[in-house]
């Protein structure tokens, strides 16, 4: 499971320390020391947090410990940085620090950061110092490992044993970049900038920085999604929240010492080029299509941010490390532009599919987020644009083309205007309860509902994935839970809190103050939406969703509200799966699917890697020879010419990698997910005699 600090949206990257003290070069790293207003704003977060956060917790004994893992945590997750000794001592305010917080003193959490600058400076100081001797002193014949994941390793015992440690990574360092075609020169040139970076950031860290990564250790035991934002987090916040932003549309945190893409803004310029994926890691960044690539690997994120930023229809180069791949780089190029509100719009296309006997027109409304012009809306303009606007005009216009069913499609929306998520369902069931909202005093609201009668009755099915958040899950559950249609795909993210800013005297706190539950009473914080008809996974539930997170809110039920039950889809389901099943046992692309995330997945699941060259090569000769295969075999049984290489695959694969796109539309080819909900909703529309055509019955609870 993900750790708290891949949610470390504005804290600083892992460039703060602490010292070797036999160093005499780490007396040069002043240490930071509070300033005199975060004693003030600490009582007044906790305050806070004690009084409007909806889980109910108080700042006592317990949190303390619980404070003093995740900052420790959050400082050095790695488990590379302190020494066993540091921990030791550290271990004198593992009872104390809510009495700390709670008489406005921060100083164990400026104390405890000293000591980790000091040791981070020494390490990068001593890695310099290596590297200087030049890239010959490493033996890549010799059969030894790293280990991958070190979060439940021991600290260093002492100076030698880090400095071990430490010779291994940068090892692995020169390994991954030698992997990828650079020569030893030109290696040791970026390894050495980019230490030298980071320790010139080290000296460039200030109290405000420790202080934010302090209190957002706090906020996060409340939930991921509660963080404390100092004056300068909150300008970043309120510039990437601004219409006016100018950028690739993608949303970034640390992890590590990596940038890593959290989510994509639908119809952004990053979705748009359709190569940059959640979970790759940006490791370099370059201006134009043709400047210098700046290595940005232990930057911090605004650092990283303010670099990727710029001014529309200029360009920006990303070097990446592909989520799931061999660890190679892939350079895309992106046309940086604003996020226009018609590029989130909603969209339409109709194709034809049979479920054996006839053949079916299915309209497919695809949805990237649920927007609404709030400016166009206040100016009392009667042609603004909203996602409840547009989808009642194309479901009039897909009616007037003769559909038989339609598809609305919510894979990879993040959410959006709860209002429009309500307002949507209100298109396609009569009035009642779309949503029940639990608020921090435990009162229930119950006042987002649908107020007319359905203007689409006919066949419905929802399509989601790991991506499909927030108001998407309302959407769909409310459709699930009213028997309304069917929901198809994969299980939904599974955030189902609402958060809200409350103003101090220095920054912001975003608190989380609600949570939706369903008309079922079922919440949709952290289980999501569970598809009646699941498809293929193509993305890792362990490592992305609300429940990869460790302190996220845990599902539970409230009492169900009357609602009302349009069909009996259970019966049909066996029916369903079964065709479904038989589909796509043997369809390539299925097949094709199902065996690059088992690929993944188990790449995921290594423990060490090795330090030995040819190892590796062969690592890498064997990888790329199963994705060929793969690929081939998909190739094959469609009728395709396979691939002489896979020197030829992957130039097919990044051939259009500087692609800056355009409108989205809505394409079957390369998309088996879609044109296999497509045959399924055949088969839906086909066994429709089946279905109870009854007037919407009220449930009985």
């Amino acid at each position: 499971m993900l750790t708290n600090r891949i949610a470390k949206l504005f804290s600083g990257l892992l460039i703060t320390t602490v010292t070797a003290l036999p160093f005499a070069a780490l007396a040069a790293v002043e240490a930071l020391q509070p300033e005199d207003d975060h004693g003030g704003t600490a009582r007044e977060i906790v305050g806070k947090l004690e009084m409007l956060h909806y889980n109910k917790l108080k700042v006592g004994d317990e949190m303390s410990g619980e404070l003093w893992d995740a900052y420790i945590d959050a400082l050095d997750p790695t488990r590379s940085y302190f020494l066993a000794s540091d921990i030791a001592e550290f271990r004198q305010w593992h009872d104390r620090l809510d009495d700390q917080l709670r008489a406005g003193q921060v100083v164990a959490g400026f104390d405890i950061y000293n000591r980790y600058r000091l040791r981070l400076s020494d390490r990068l100081e001593n890695t310099l110092s290596q590297l200087e001797k030049g890239l010959p002193q490493f033996d890549f014949t010799r059969d030894e490992n790293l280990l991958l994941d070190r979060e439940e390793s021991t600290w260093p015992a002492s100076i030698s044993e880090a400095d071990d440690l430490w010779r291994k990574r940068l090892k692995s360092s020169v390994l991954n970049l030698r992997l990828t075609g650079k020569t030893d020169e030109e290696i040791q040139d970026l390894l050495t900038r980019r230490y030298q970076g980071q320790l010139k950031r080290i000296n460039q860290q200030s109290s405000d920085d420790v202080f934010e990564l302090y209190m957002n250790s706090l906020t996060r035991l409340y939930d991921p999604h509660s963080n404390y934002l100092s004056p300068r987090s909150l300008e970043n916040f309120n510039m990437s929240m601004s219409l006016s932003l100018e950028g690739i549309g993608a949303v970034l945190q640390m992890e590590d010492e990596y940038t890593k893409v959290a989510r994509l803004v639908a119809g952004g310029p990053a979705d748009r080029t359709g190569k940059v994926k959640p979970n790759d890691k940006i490791v370099a960044v370059g201006q134009d299509k043709e400047g210098e690539m700046v290595d940005v690997v232990g930057w911090r994120l605004d650092d990283v941010v303010d670099l990727i930023r710029g001014s529309a229809g200029t360009y920006v180069r990303l070097e990446t490390i592909p989520a799931g791949g061999d660890g190679s780089h892939r350079t895309i190029l992106i046309k940086r532009s604003k996020v226009k509100l018609e590029d989130q719009a909603a969209k339409k296309a109709t194709f034809e599919f049979s479920d054996g006997k006839e053949t079916f027109k299915i309209g497919v409304i695809n949805l990237p987020t649920f927007y609404i012009d709030f400016e166009a809306y206040r100016r009392r303009d009667p042609n603004y644009k909203s996602t409840t606007r547009d989808v009642a005009r194309l479901l009039d216009e897909l009616k007037e083309e003769g559909v038989d069913g339609i598809i609305l499609d919510l894979r990879n929306n993040g959410g959006g205007s709860l209002q429009e998520a309500t307002m949507l369902t209100d298109l396609f069931i009569d009035q009642g309860p779309v949503v029940q909202i639990r608020h921090a005093n435990e009162q229930i609201s119950r006042h987002n509902r649908s107020r007319s009668r359905a203007m689409y009755r006919g066949p419905l099915m929802v399509l989601i994935n790991r991506l499909s958040a927030s108001a998407s899950e309302i959407f769909a559950g409310a459709i699930q839970d009213y028997n309304r249609g069917l929901v198809v795909g994969n299980q939904s993210f599974g955030k189902g809190t609402v958060q809200t800013m409350a103003p101090l005297k220095e920054g912001q706190l975003k608190i989380t103050q609600s949570k939706f539950y369903r008309v079922s009473g079922d919440s949709t914080q952290h289980a999501g939406v569970t598809p009646d008809i699941p498809m293929p996974q193509l993305i890792d539930a362990e490592s992305v969703g609300e429940s990869a997170y460790d302190t996220a809110l845990p599902w539970d039920r409230i009492h169900a509200v009357p609602h009302a039950k349009y069909f009996n889809l259970k019966d049909l389901l066996p029916d369903l799966v079964s065709k479904h099943n038989q589909r796509t046992a043997a369809d390539p692309d299925f097949v094709f699917l199902r065996d690059q995330f088992r690929l993944e997945s188990e790449r995921a699941d290594r423990k060490f890697v090795s330090l030995n060259e040819l190892t590796r090569e062969q690592e890498r000769e064997n990888l790329n020879q199963q994705m060929l295969v793969m690929e081939n075999r998909r190739r094959t049984a469609k009728g395709l010419e396979p691939y002489e290489n896979f020197e030829a695959y992957e130039k097919s694969e990044s051939e259009d990698t500087a692609t800056i796109g355009g409108p989205v539309e809505i394409k079957l080819e390369n998309d088996p997910i879609l044109n296999e909900a497509g045959y399924i909703m055949a088969d839906f529309i086909g066994l429709s005699e089946k279905i109870t055509k009854t007037p919407p019955q009220v449930a009985n609870f």
